[in-house]
């Protein structure tokens, strides 16, 4: 039940209805207003801002906005479900809801369990491809990885609860010069596992000790063979192995977070698979509609003119899109750009269906979101969306202080060392605390603390601490019934205290923070409204301490009892299901 959602219909009905009587144009589109929580809870249970949105049409019918919201407010007071309707400021609307709204919340929230909020399966054309991690596989994944991964994870676990079909998918970025300094690094590593004494990592090689296991499996498998013989002959050999044992560690890394992909696609395989050339065929069919044509770009600002190579490349009018520039698709040796890898990579996704295409992305590559949207619209005239999540910086803290680098990977900070210290949920929820392109300061004192002050522990203790409430009632009552059918028959008009109406409230809300972060591919706005709702039940138990008729358990009333305990069976459904969404476990106990 998604009381927002219905409210919305309800008020866009009669808004139909004036534009039948004419006092509003025919063609409005009726969906453009919103209903949402107050921003003070005094004002009423729901706020609609129909009559500002229509301000300029309501001029011709009604003279001013204020006097559609006047009639909307009294067509709004006969319905059934409406206590008042109040009209405020220039237009607004504040409404407040009927205690039979109440109960019938609680008693989808009940009944629905875990699919309450969850948004009904989506047509085949609702298909969502999500790009995430994508790590160049040159080492184990570190924190910022760690970053993306979770968030492009947890993106995807709320569109498939919002009911779209999600593909998980991993650009194996396994073409071009960096793999082949792996493939020198694993090496080295190599011809140490033969017994060879290699000295200092030489500059310009990967240092970690990580690869010091795909030397040792070189060297099993081909002895000494690959000595004393040029790198034309081993590199393709070496190169394979440490990108397969490099992608082994990395799907370790990530399913020690609970993260799986659907899809590993290899870029390599652009150029390599019997389907032929993909990244000419690209530039073939943009070419083909006019958007790739051989030019000169001007020097970018700043450079000396003298270090700028004037020559007729091929490019892509990505400023049709938006773009500042057109972009090269060919080096000046004759091979592709990485711009021109990722459009081809980017149209296999088009071919395949996917009209929503999602992409994580590092902080760093801020600067390539427009070229490769523009790659997109111009690959699918426009029918398919590119939505590019960047993910700030991690950086990891403890007890205040900066966190030295780790030994096993050289020069950063791995994520299993992370995920080692401080737990899986610790890692998940707090990585998504943050908006994505917030910066994260990660501290990993204060995320194992069991204080208010630490989000993770604060939500998970909610769940706890309901599930221990329950527990102590059928301790409490003899033969107390709290079945599921129990619950939903209990009279929850005797739920009258400010802090029930409150919960009530905010568990109402839930279902519109699942359809709203998902349009909005957020799910920090999931982990921001578990911590509102664990707060809020925090502080209604610690107002029973003080005042026992409001405590959840009251012996005396066994009828009052089922009603709270439904109450808090529902806020223990929305927090699991919540943290669910996020990866996170929901536990019963804390100790």
């Amino acid at each position: 039940m998604n009381i927002y959602a219905e409210f919305h219909a309800r008020v866009a009905a009669l808004l139909g209805c004036f534009v039948e009587a004419g006092r509003l144009p025919e063609g409005l589109d009726l969906g453009r207003f919103v209903v949402e929580p107050p921003r003070d809870p005094g004002h009423g249970d729901l706020a609609v801002n129909a009559a500002m949105v229509y301000a300029k049409e309501a001029k011709a019918g009604f003279g001013n906005p204020r006097q559609l919201a006047t009639e909307l407010a009294a067509a709004l007071g006969e319905d059934a479900d409406i206590a008042q309707a109040e009209v405020a400021g220039p237009g607004f609307l504040n409404i407040r809801l009927k205690p039979a709204v109440f109960g019938a919340i609680l008693n989808s929230a009940l009944r629905e369990g875990a699919r309450f909020g969850a948004g009904l399966d989506k047509a085949e054309t609702e298909k969502i491809n999500i790009e995430y991690v994508s790590a160049n596989p040159t080492g184990p994944m570190h924190v910022g990885h760690g970053r993306g991964a979770v968030f492009g994870d947890a993106l995807a676990n709320l569109l498939a609860y919002a009911g779209y079909r999600v593909t998980r998918e991993y650009y194996i970025n396994d073409a071009g010069a960096q793999v082949d300094v792996l493939a020198r690094s694993a090496h080295l590593r190599y011809r140490e596992a033969l017994g060879e004494t290699i000295g200092a990592i030489p500059d310009g090689l990967y240092p970690g000790d990580y690869l010091k296991p795909v030397g040792a499996a070189l060297a099993a498998e081909f002895g000494d063979s690959l000595l004393g013989r040029p790198e034309s002959e081993w590199i393709d050999v070496v190169r394979a192995a440490a990108i397969g044992g490099m992608m082994e560690m990395i799907r370790a890394d990530l399913a020690i977070l609970g993260i799986r992909h659907d899809v590993f696609f290899s870029e390599r395989t652009l150029t390599t698979s019997g389907t032929g050339d993909e990244v000419a065929a690209a530039i073939g069919e943009l070419r083909a509609k006019q958007f790739v044509y051989e030019g000169r770009l001007a020097p970018p600002k700043g450079q000396v003119i003298e270090d700028w190579e004037d020559r007729p490349q091929t490019l892509f009018k990505s400023t049709d899109f938006g773009d500042d520039v057109d972009r090269p698709l060919m080096k000046s040796d004759g091979s592709y750009t990485y711009f021109a890898s990722d459009i081809a990579y980017h149209k296999t996704k088009i071919d395949r269906g996917f009209k929503v295409l999602i992409d994580v992305w590092g902080a760093d590559h801020g600067g390539y979101v427009k070229r490769m949207q523009a790659a997109v619209a111009a690959l699918s005239g426009g029918s398919a969306v590119l939505d590019v999540k960047l993910c700030q910086l991690v950086k990891l803290m403890r007890g205040g202080e900066p966190v030295k680098m780790s030994k096993r990977a050289g020069d950063f900070v791995t994520l299993r060392d992370v995920v080692d210290e401080v737990g899986v949920d610790a890692v998940r929820f707090m990585m998504l605390f943050r908006k994505n392109d917030a910066p994260l300061e990660f501290d990993l004192a204060r995320v194992i603390e069991q204080s208010k002050d630490n989000p993770v522990f604060y939500v998970q203790y909610a769940h706890a601490r309901g599930k221990s409430v329950i527990r102590q009632a059928v301790a409490t009552i003899s033969e107390i019934d709290l079945s599921i059918d129990a619950l939903i028959a209990a009279d929850f008009s005797l739920l009258t205290d400010e802090g029930e109406i409150g919960l009530i409230r905010l568990v109402g809300q839930y279902p519109r923070v699942i359809e709203a972060a998902a349009a909005a591919h957020e799910p920090h706005r999931v982990a921001f409204y578990l911590h509102e709702l664990a707060s809020f039940l925090h502080s209604h138990w610690t107002r029973g301490k003080d005042q026992p008729q409001l405590r959840f358990v009251n012996e005396d009333s066994r009828d009052l009892t089922v009603a709270r305990l439904a109450l808090v069976s529902a806020v223990t459904s929305v927090l699991a299901a919540g943290l669910r969404v996020l990866g996170v476990n929901a536990p019963d106990e804390m100790r």
